[in-house]
């Protein structure tokens, strides 16, 4: 080939910028060999001529070429294929392994924590795992819509604001006000990426290595993990019909019970997870007052708060709390989409300046567009309204898991809690709860054992039973299966 005779072919027209274009064609042209390493290319403005395009566009693909390492410029000579040129990723065939997996950490890593539950696949089964809403109720239009208008500014693409955005605060501390009785203002919010990321602040500001926190017997791990992560021993608390045991928890701050001092209880009061339990007004009074007279930082974590289905609803501790003890954890997980990981933290305001500051150092702000989307339709009554016809949906869902769940008694048992999203069952003592939640998995059912819940990980006889996100069709096929599934005593 003459050095005459070579000329790039450009691809149809693209997005990409034309000079960037024309950098790719004479790249490949080196990958295929069509371009040999030391060959010089047709001057700029020849190629100019040739392509139809301005020179400047074909100097600019040269100046990419070359800070790419394909071709090298010689003054008052030309361009030419670089002799060393950048190598091409190389395409692992399907049995070849990536050399660094087996490569050694120059590294110690410290001893890791207690592994969280492994995450269950099962592609195609039908899910009561228990917590989860069903997304295909949402309003997906009018998300969509105010998604859109938030993106036309460039503005909220820049840095924002740590506690989040002032409008979505506001609009939070108008809905709790209205919905939980909690007189907030924004100054009283700090926003976070889902209710994990607001525990795991928390944590981390509130926590030292050797610090103890008092959590709930039965709880959630993935809380209990963040606890840990910040070097937190936790202490396991008895539950029972009306909650955390309260005396229970007084008797372990006695300084003659032989316990180390705690610094914090994390629970969730309003459905206790994962029983549903209550917890009752006389304990929520002594909680407080042992709070405040032990200057407890109480963690109170409102998952579900919006979904009760029985009598009126319990108004959160904090709003109660007259002396500055409870940081207030809310989610829009549950009365929206976890996958918006949207969460909040309500509490005293020094406490909120260490929450922004850790987050300006972990994370640096949320999405500022996701939250101006939500802030729009919190305003606009969306959310509201999706909240009611949300409850009036589950409510009718567990009405049917009721109803279809007589038929596996006296081996399945429940006391309806009066809300939330799933049922906690009493298994018969005669069977195996781990051994049903295998075998209903084999079902193509996801159900969890109440050893997934129990602070040490032992057995216990109880299955979580979730059917919020079950239409009546699918909750009634989900219980033949598990009905099925069930082992023989």
């Amino acid at each position: 080939m003459t050095r005459s005779a070579y000329f790039p072919e450009l691809p149809p027209p693209a997005k990409a910028p034309v000079f960037l274009q024309l950098a790719h064609a004479i790249a490949e042209d080196v990958r295929r060999g069509r371009l040999r390493p030391g060959e010089r290319l047709p001057g700029s403005r020849a190629l100019a001529e040739r392509l139809g395009v301005h020179r400047n566009t074909v100097l600019a693909s040269l100046q990419e070429l070359e800070a790419q390492g394909w071709v090298r410029a010689e003054p008052a000579r030309g361009v030419f294929v670089a002799v060393d040129l950048p190598r091409a990723p190389q395409v692992a065939s399907p049995r070849a392994t990536p050399s660094a997996s087996g490569a050694p950490m120059g590294f110690t890593l410290p001893a890791p924590p207690p592994a969280l539950p492994p995450e269950v696949s099962a592609t195609g089964a039908l899910w009561m795992s228990g917590g989860q809403p069903d997304l295909r109720i949402l309003p997906l239009p009018e998300l969509a819509r105010a998604y859109r208008r938030a993106l036309s500014s460039t503005r909220l693409l820049n840095y924002g604001d740590p506690r989040g955005e002032p409008r979505l605060r506001a609009a939070l501390a108008q809905w709790l006000g209205d919905t939980r009785g909690l007189a907030t203002t924004a100054e009283d919010l700090v926003v976070t990426r889902g209710s994990q990321q607001a525990l795991a602040l928390l944590a981390q500001v509130l926590l030292r290595p050797g610090d103890t926190v008092a959590v709930e017997a039965y709880g959630y791990p993935q809380g209990w993990a963040a606890l840990r992560a910040a070097g937190a021993t936790l202490l396991p608390v008895p539950v029972d019909a009306e909650g955390l045991d309260v005396a229970a928890l007084e008797a372990m701050l006695d300084a003659r019970s032989g316990h180390p001092p705690i610094k914090a209880v994390y629970l969730t009061p309003h459905h206790q997870y994962p029983t549903g339990a209550v917890l009752s007004p006389a304990r929520r009074e002594a909680l407080l007052a042992l709070a405040a007279r032990h200057q407890l930082a109480v963690l109170e974590d409102d998952y579900d708060n919006e979904f009760h289905y029985r009598g009126r609803p319990l108004l959160p501790l904090a709003s109660a709390d007259r002396h500055g003890v409870v940081a207030y954890i809310g989610t829009l997980s549950k009365a929206f989409a976890p996958g918006l990981r949207l969460g909040f933290v309500r509490g005293p305001r020094p406490l909120l300046d260490r929450l922004a500051d850790a987050r300006r150092i972990a994370d640096r702000q949320g999405d500022r567009v996701v939250e101006i989307a939500i802030a729009e339709l919190l305003e606009d009554g969306t959310v509201v309204r999706h909240v009611r016809k949300s409850q009036q949906i589950y409510r009718v869902r567990r009405d049917v898991l009721l109803t279809e769940l007589r038929a596996l008694d006296p081996w399945l048992r429940v006391d309806p809690p009066p809300g939330g999203m799933a049922l906690w069952c009493h298994v018969d003592p005669a069977l195996s709860a781990d051994t049903w939640a295998r075998a209903a998995l084999a079902e193509g059912v996801v159900v969890h054992a109440g050893s997934g819940y129990s602070f040490d990980g032992a057995p216990l006889p109880f299955l979580r039973l979730g059917f919020a996100c079950l239409d009546e069709a699918e909750l009634r096929e989900a219980m033949r299966r598990l009905t099925r599934a069930r082992p023989r005593p």
